[in-house]
């Protein structure tokens, strides 16, 4: 082993059969590599980097913060900027009356979510318990609690570790929800109000859930009306909805919210984190309707969830206004041209080999690939000049693939590079495996 090998083996990451990519600069969407060579960045590094890297607005708001204060906890100093993300992120999403909690990440964010559902629903229904209930094919977080409440077959821990916690009801796609010939529909939904009929409704606070599938089964999108069948459940029950935006917010699918895509599925809470922070902070926020944040001050409301040391940090605010400056600079209807664009290029690819399926909204989609074709794929685009990320399998056997999803300034030329280089990979790979089996063939034959 060399001395890069031994030392990267002590740093406890998560890694991948594929060599480290050796990154000496970055412009943008592109990564400049210690080769010579460009690497387009296809899935926006872990689904964040949504502005690219090296954005002049998000250094000059970061400097001009610098110069003022670089720590300040929002309980004792005047959270002037902290305020003034608050504004601008409410306004952004369309949602100017609510309530909005700060915290270091998207893991916290939701772990600070269930909290402030459990206070509400406990002083509004006087709730004697108050369960939160996900999907078997959701992704939450990264903690012991948000890994063992969630429904990723890869990252839950093992049911002796798993807290008593699990998924409640099955999500409204094939992997975990097979309908035979029919596909899934609203009336999916009705797996929703079970789940809390057998709990019980006073013991439910909230139902979380992804309004459009992120990684764990690779960009699934719901079935027209689900998502308002879910609200319209959930308040018949006086149970909240949540949704998880951490992945799919701020124009990751071509709206501000994803849940924009279909009239009445409005939440009560809604978190957000990946694109807010765009790679340049660690970030979450938690946003609560205006109609029962009220609640969560009341007197007999449990305390606030701790948002953590590092929550509402100057720098931290500073870096996201810098973000939204960037995204609302984007021309929407250019953005949107350039979705639909990068969609019905993807979906020509279903013609080629090993391609299952493709599936999406705007800049976030899933490829779907055969068996054993994922890193093959994936080391074969990035000699194309082209990173990608893969997406965790779902049902049984577990499915496989890549999320395409480019940073929203990505230009047309940029789109064509990552779709061009995409196709040519998956060519090239089929061509490579005709030949080594006709090669076989002849050997045998022989």
């Amino acid at each position: 082993m060399d001395q890069y090998s031994a030392r990267r083996a002590r740093l406890l990451t998560s890694s991948r059969p594929l060599p480290d990519v050796d990154v000496v600069g970055s412009s943008g969407p592109w990564l400049h590599l210690a080769d010579g060579r460009r690497l387009f960045d296809g899935s926006s590094g872990l689904l964040c980097a949504n502005v690219g890297q090296r954005s002049p607005e998000v250094f000059a708001r970061i400097e001009d913060q610098f110069t003022r204060t670089t720590f300040a906890g929002a309980a004792v100093v005047r959270p002037h900027i902290q305020m003034e993300l608050m504004d601008r992120l409410c306004q952004a999403v369309g949602r100017p009356g609510d309530a909005v909690a700060l915290t270091t990440c998207g893991t916290l964010g939701v772990e600070v979510a269930i909290g402030l559902a459990r206070n509400i629903t406990r002083v509004r229904n006087g709730k004697r318990r108050a369960d939160i209930l996900t999907s078997d094919l959701s992704y939450h977080g990264n903690s012991a609690l948000t890994l063992a409440l969630a429904g990723n077959h890869a990252r839950r821990p093992r049911p002796e570790d798993g807290l008593g916690l699990g998924p409640s009801f099955s999500a409204p796609y094939p992997p975990t929800h097979d309908h035979g010939d029919t596909g899934c529909d609203a009336s999916c939904a009705d797996e929703v109000a079970r789940a809390i009929d057998i709990r019980g409704a006073e013991h439910v606070a909230a139902v979380l859930i992804e309004p459009v599938n992120g990684s764990t089964g690779g960009a699934y999108v719901p079935p027209p009306g689900y998502l308002r069948r879910v609200s319209e459940i959930c308040r018949e029950r006086d149970v909240l909805v949540i949704h998880d935006e951490v992945l799919t917010g701020l124009w990751r699918t071509g709206t501000p919210l994803a849940s924009r895509h279909w009239d009445g599925a409005e939440p009560d809470m809604v978190i957000l984190s990946k694109g807010l922070g765009g790679g340049y902070t660690g970030v979450g926020a938690v946003l609560v309707s205006p109609e029962i944040a009220p609640l969560i001050r009341h007197e007999d409301a449990d305390p606030l969830p701790a948002m953590g040391t590092m929550a509402t940090h100057p720098l931290q605010a500073a870096a996201c206004l810098g973000v939204l400056d960037e995204l609302e600079a984007i021309n929407q209807t250019d953005l949107l041209a350039r979705g639909r664009q990068l969609g019905a290029a993807l979906r020509t690819m279903t013609d080629l080999p090993y391609v299952r399926d493709v599936r999406g909204l705007g800049h976030l989609y899933g490829v779907e690939l055969a068996p054993g074709m994922l890193w093959p794929l994936m080391e074969a685009c990035e000699r194309r000049g082209v990173f990608l990320y893969p997406f965790t399998g779902a049902g049984s056997p577990k499915s496989e693939g890549i999320v395409v999803a480019p940073p929203l300034t990505s230009t047309q030329e940029d789109i064509d590079h990552l779709t061009t280089a995409l196709s040519g990979a998956i060519t090239a790979l089929a061509i490579a495996r005709t030949q080594r089996t006709a090669s076989k063939d002849l050997l045998g034959h022989g």
